[in-house]
Order: C-alpha cells, then structure tokens, then sequence
C-alpha cells in the first residue's frame, strides 16, 4: 500500500497578528517594535509542519469576511497546497504579545461557525478523494454538535470505510469522534480527563488511556503533557511514556502541533514502528519550543 496524501481540517482558523514590544505594563498605550502576520489554526500548523518534512499534505480550512480574505491570501504564499471553503461567518482574530519580560501571551478572537454551504462544500471534497488517504481533524470546530454539522459527521463516517481518519481536537468533536474507530488520538492530559466523570480526579494518565481503551474503539492513543512525560499505547499492548528532550523554552505555541505532523509522517507514511515514530518526533516538538514562531526552527 502506498503511502498516504495527509489533509489537515482546521475548523476554526485564526487571523494572527504577532506584536513584539521591548517592555509593556497594563493601562498604558503600548507600542510595538515589530509586527508580524500568519494564519493560524491547529491543522495549518500542521501542514506547515508536513511540508518542512516533505510529506505531500493539503491543508483545509473555512474562510470568511477581510479575515478571511487576508488568511487566503497568506495561505496562497505558502509552499503547502491548501483548499478553503468560503462562509459567511468573518474569520475570528487573535493576537500574539512578545517581549523580553513576560510570558507569550495570545488573545482570541469570537469563534467562527462555518454556514450550511461551507460545511456542504467540505463534505463534497472530502467524498471526492481516493480511497487511502489520511485525515487529521485538528483543533476545536465550534457548532459541531448543530443539526448543520450533521453532514460533515456523516461525510467522516464514510472517509474510514476508504481512508485514515486522526483527530487532535476537544470538547463536543473529541466527545463524538472518540466513539468511532478511529486510527489516532492525540490529546493534552486535561483533555483526556475531560473525557471521564469527576468521579476520576485522582486517576493518572496511564490509567485513563486504560480506561479509556476499555470504552472506545480508538486503534492508538497519544497524551502530552507540556514538557512532562509523553503517554502512548496502541491495540494489544500497555501505555508507554517517554520524556521529550529538555530545553530552554521560549514559546510553546505549536509544539503540540509540530509533534503531530513528525508522528504522522514518521508512523503513517515512513512506516516506522510504532515507538520509534513517537522517539523521533520529540526532538522536534522540542526545538520547536525552544525557538519562536510554529515550525520555524531549524530541523534536527
């Protein structure tokens, strides 16, 4: 079998504006000393990601209003193909605060709910592609639990009777899509513990991903935990861990994202084994912390 095409889904894209100051103090007019643009969203990160690694990825996405013009023609720059499908709803914004004496800071724009005609032109690409391809659904898709999301759920049910389907998502989508079989789940530890009731507050990760494997039909589980120990197990076997490498930590924006796309295309396409994809995606997501911006550091 050859090896898959990687699309990434970012249900809720970011007009990201980064503002570097020498210093900054609450209550007063503030004045930047650079300024940068990107779009952001987890699977857009991921595809950058894929890229730098050479793995043939598209990157999907829904856009709209100036936002969204201005991440579609940043998106048009870049050297990962991508496919947007336009709505009504004006991409949500954020912005980045840097400087030398506190921590990166990001502010979030209002979620954006993709309309009935973005999310119907999501369903007819997705049915369009050939069989053994993979799918990562990333990041946080609001309105998901709406009747009009009813399509895209039935459009992903039909994607893993042909294909690879791989979600690093939260909230209602994990809650759903954690029923299905999927082939990965990557997730932080407080979203896994999201998964159970609070009668479970003292349970560790290990015994979770048990628990977890016991409830649903998930093939391979993945858990971080910041720059702690890595959780993972797969069908027939007991959580591992191993710690990533440590470093000096400048922004940890995307790491998780970085790790991702290293595990997608060192286990899904490279065919390593399943440990040894996850050993060698760390270094990764570590450089990636220890420098600033997503996917920009130089490669180990």
């Amino acid at each position: 079998m050859s090896a898959p095409h990687l699309y990434t889904l970012t249900g809720n894209l970011l007009c990201e504006r980064t503002l570097e100051f020498s210093d900054w103090s609450i209550g007063r007019t503030q004045r930047a000393v650079r300024e940068s643009f990107q779009v952001g969203g987890k699977g857009i990160n991921v595809a950058k990601m894929l890229q730098r690694l050479g793995a043939p990825t598209t990157a999907l996405c829904f856009v709209g209003g100036p936002t969204g013009m201005e991440c579609s023609r940043w998106l048009g720059l870049q050297p990962f193909a991508h496919r947007s499908f336009p709505t009504t709803n004006d991409t949500r914004v954020g912005i980045v605060i840097r400087d030398d004496t506190h921590p990166e800071t990001t502010f979030m724009g209002v979620d954006a709910i993709p309309d009935v005609a973005a999310i119907a032109e999501c369903v007819a690409f997705l049915d369009a592609q050939p069989p053994g391809q993979l799918l990562a659904i990333c990041g946080s898709v609001p309105g998901w639990i709406s009747p009009e999301f009813e399509t895209l759920r039935a459009a992903l049910l039909r994607w893993q009777q042909r294909g690879l389907l791989v979600v690093d998502t939260y909230g209602p989508p994990l809650g759903w899509l954690v029923a299905q079989p999927l082939d990965l789940v990557k997730i932080n530890a407080v979203e896994l513990r999201t998964l159970f009731p609070k009668d479970t507050p003292d349970s560790s990760t290990p015994d979770l991903i048990q628990l977890a494997r016991g409830r649903w039909p998930t093939r391979r589980w993945i858990v971080t935990d910041g720059s702690g120990p890595v959780w993972f197990c797969e069908e027939g076997k007991q959580p591992e861990k191993i710690s990533p490498p440590k470093v000096v930590e400048v922004s940890p924006t995307g790491s998780g994202d970085v790790f991702l796309a290293c595990v997608l295309e060192f286990y899904f396409r490279q065919k390593l084994g399943w440990p040894e994809a996850i050993r060698r995606a760390l270094p990764y997501s570590a450089a990636n912390a220890a420098h600033p911006g997503i996917a920009d550091f130089p490669l180990p």
